[in-house]
């Protein structure tokens, strides 16, 4: 079964992503890599084995359990 992937949003805070029935909003504040960003940039997103996210023209990679819990992680680029 495929997963389904969508960003439903971009706001000046940041954006909402649909991945299988959930939502997800993803601040600039907790994930600045895609502050500066092109929408082109962030809805180019792939899923790789259900639970880790890539962004190819960005360089980014993030699993659904640092979407979840931002606070519990230490960002390490700046």
């Amino acid at each position: 079964m495929e997963s389904n992937l969508e960003v439903t949003n971009i706001s000046e805070h940041g954006f909402w992503l649909f991945i299988d029935e959930m939502e997800y909003f993803l601040s600039f504040k907790h994930f600045p890599w895609f502050k500066s960003a092109t929408i082109e940039q962030i809805c180019n997103i792939e899923l790789l084995h259900k639970t880790h996210l890539h962004w190819p023209d960005l360089d980014v990679d993030l699993s659904l359990e640092i979407i979840k819990n931002p606070e519990n992680y230490k960002l390490i680029a700046k």
